[in-house]
């Protein structure tokens, strides 16, 4: 018999090239994000990670092309055969909502709160899947149902300011999968919630995929929230993709230094009661003024002279990367 061949790889649903977004600001350009590569399969769940200022939130907004007037992106984003970073706002306007949700971070602000929840969820599907009011709110409604709003039928009657900040936030979650979208795109969504709150989110987010099949980007500066939900994820600082990799190496052998320090801060039940937190010494760097080399040089305890030049991407098989000249020992060092 002759040998059993392997199932193909499927073509990823999200191809972003060289993406490179900068602002124009009264103190000169500043450059947000630095030639981030990625890919995103059918299904999987991608975390981006870092610190404020990183770049991952404008990595998402460049992608879905809301970036604000002073901003620009070059690059390529690679979605349904088409070139996002391409297309025309009308054109955007076709894909965003219906092939491509967002979430934002600030459910308060995201929400009118001038108009009903039922009004918000009831225009989207009337808009993008073209049903009739009565269908478009029984649609909705189940939506609720299905992130848990209790008495949905009652609940969609309500104004935003009704809703706590745990549920203003599912409802956001409910909006985003009313066009039973491809992507759904997650920017901090637990930011403001308290831990119980967070794992419930953290928990429906990764609940509705298993339902869904859709594939998800997370964005968050806490490597916590991402634990149990993340297939994949992007360490950045400073705009420059730091490390990449599964969730499990990321998490049990950190390459970067910077990967690290975020894995010491985060509190776990297991650590003794003399293996206190470690917070990363000093500040990300000016984004007006970046230092060339590796850009966490002035932060890291293994810095040397050969940092100060421009450190590579060193990459390795299943999607590994670090942009470190070290590798950091496995065992001397776990997270």
């Amino acid at each position: 018999m002759g040998e059993r061949q392997s199932s193909p790889i499927p073509n990823p649903i999200l191809e972003v090239r060289d993406l490179h977004v900068s602002f124009d600001t009264p103190d000169g350009e500043v450059e947000a994000v630095s030639g981030l590569d990625f890919e995103l399969r059918h299904g999987e769940t991608l975390a981006i990670v870092g610190e404020s200022g990183s770049g991952k939130s404008q990595t998402a907004l460049a992608i879905m092309g809301l970036l604000a007037q002073n901003g620009s992106a070059k690059g390529s984003a690679i979605f349904g055969g088409q070139d996002l970073m391409q297309l025309s706002q009308d054109e955007l306007n076709e894909v965003r909502g219906r092939e491509i949700s967002m979430i934002f971070q600030d459910p308060m602000t995201s929400l009118n709160p001038y108009l009903t929840i039922e009004k918000q969820m009831v225009e989207v599907v009337m808009h993008h899947q073209r049903l009739r009011k009565e269908e478009a709110r029984a649609h909705a409604v189940e939506m609720l149902r299905a992130v848990r709003i209790a008495d949905p039928e009652e609940r969609i009657r309500d104004y935003p300011h009704q809703y706590s900040g745990g549920m203003r936030q599912r409802v956001l979650i409910a909006m985003g999968l009313l066009c039973e979208p491809q992507l759904l795109i997650a920017d901090e969504p637990t930011t403001a919630l308290d831990v119980t709150v967070q794992a419930q989110i953290t928990h429906l987010i990764a609940e509705l995929r298993e339902k869904t099949s859709m594939s998800i980007i997370i964005i968050t500066h806490d490597l916590a929230v991402v634990a149990d939900i993340a297939d994949c994820i992007i360490v950045m600082y400073a705009g420059q993709m730091v490390e990449c990799g599964s969730a499990r190496d990321v998490f049990y052998h950190p390459q970067h230094p910077y990967t690290q320090g975020l894995l010491k801060s985060v509190p776990r039940l297991d650590r003794v009661d003399d293996d206190a937190l470690q917070a990363i010494p000093g500040n990300p760097p000016n984004p007006v003024s970046v230092p060339k080399g590796c850009r966490f040089r002035d932060r890291c305890a293994y810095a040397m002279d050969v940092c100060r030049d421009e450190p590579p991407l060193r990459t390795a098989e299943g999607g590994r990367a670090s942009r470190c000249v070290l590798e950091i020992d496995r065992e001397d060092n776990p997270p």
